[in-house]
């Protein structure tokens, strides 16, 4: 199995634990345990006497019964938990595809996404989305891809790094589409109950289609990404079970205090959601105003769910200005010089854009950081 450097993790793998001021950070403010345990009573004492060996594999009963309540028409048997969504996206598709196969990935996206297509021996087409039209989806540009030995499609909603929604109709036909051909639909729903206007959710994928695979995560909306814990969700029992011989390889189950807390976070999760949701609004405005105050540098089709945003750079030309025109070189700088981090496109494959993130509680500092080094270098 051969895997391409993963170059999104090896970027914050630079510099995220040395950065003063994250600016790109795709996950919410996260809590402490003791913030967690105090949702409710008893919960500090009965965390305490928790059992810490092994869990069952596919996760204890109790929290997939918890999960599965946060969909519609989802039994607790329906859903798989898994050591954070990474795992998840690695055992979907090394279980599903093999060598002959194709899998089609809507792109942009998280790295890992291509790249595990690619260690599995299968065949990808990305189903691009671009910056010109708004980012939109391109419905008949997606069934051209389709080819007779396309076994998946990708799709990401709220989308990573753009921030965007798929629309409700264009979710639907891709799952006409793939329904047509028999075609497993992989729904990376990290973000979900994120939506910025919360009249704007969408179904799970899972609830949709029985083809449909729903990934989700304690990772970003909730911002508890020390608890390394995730879930798919689907109403095809052999992919689940497919996903289920291999995670024996993996992690073969996952962690008990993690299944405890994370049971206990997403029963409160309006609480939990509804505080990062204030955090993510309040910054949203600012990070507004902040990139129409400095149009000649950045631009940007404004987000509508999730803590991210996906901005151009066009900077003007250096003898106008002091600032790099290629943009991994203004992030590097930028990181270096001020402390201030944000990730460049190139490691999305759009080398003329940048990622903010805006969900966490410092984001205005960081805004303020990032501010004073464009007025003294431009």
């Amino acid at each position: 199995m051969q895997i391409a450097p993963f170059r999104i993790e090896e970027y914050f793998g630079k510099y995220e634990f040395t950065a003063k001021y994250l600016l790109s950070s795709s996950d919410c403010q996260s809590q402490t345990i003791a913030d967690l345990l105090a949702f409710e009573p008893g919960a500090h004492d009965a965390f305490l006497k928790h059992w810490c060996g092994y869990t069952e594999t596919p996760g204890a009963p109790w929290l997939r019964e918890t999960i599965a309540q946060t969909y519609k028409g989802i039994r607790a048997a329906d859903v798989f938990v898994v050591a954070a969504a990474e795992e998840a996206i690695f055992l979907f598709y090394h279980a599903l595809l093999k060598p002959g196969d194709h899998a089609i990935v809507e792109s942009p996206c998280y790295e890992s996404a291509l790249t595990l297509v690619k260690s599995t021996g299968a065949t990808l087409s990305e189903w691009r989305r671009k910056p010109e039209n708004g980012w939109a989806h391109d419905l008949a540009a997606l069934e051209s891809l389709i080819q007779p030995n396309t076994r998946s499609i990708y799709i990401n909603t709220p989308h990573n790094p753009t921030g965007l929604l798929i629309p409700l109709p264009v979710l639907r036909s891709v799952m006409q589409l793939a329904g047509r051909y028999g075609i497993y639909v992989f729904c990376d729903e990290v973000y979900r109950e994120l939506e910025h206007d919360s009249a704007t959710r969408l179904p799970g994928g899972c609830e949709l289609y029985e083809r449909a695979v729903s990934l989700g995560s304690m990772s970003k909306t909730y911002g508890l990404a020390g608890l390394r814990l995730g879930w798919l969700v689907s109403r095809d029992p052999k992919i689940l079970q497919l996903c289920t011989q291999l995670k024996y390889y993996t992690t073969i189950c996952s962690s008990a205090p993690s299944e405890y807390l994370t049971d206990l976070a997403i029963r409160h999760r309006e609480k939990i959601i509804g505080h990062n949701l204030q955090f993510v609004l309040h910054n949203l405005k600012l990070l507004s105003t902040f990139l129409a105050r400095r149009s000649d540098l950045f631009s940007w089709t404004p987000p509508n769910a999730g803590p991210i945003g996906f901005v151009r750079y066009q900077p003007a030309q250096p003898a106008k200005s002091n600032l790099p025109t290629d943009v991994q070189t203004f992030c590097e700088t930028l990181v270096q010089q001020s402390g201030v981090l944000l990730l460049p496109g190139s490691v999305y494959d759009q080398p003329h854009h940048i990622r903010f993130g805006f969900g966490r509680r410092n984001m205005p500092e960081s805004l303020s950081q990032l501010d004073s080094y464009l007025s003294l270098a431009n």
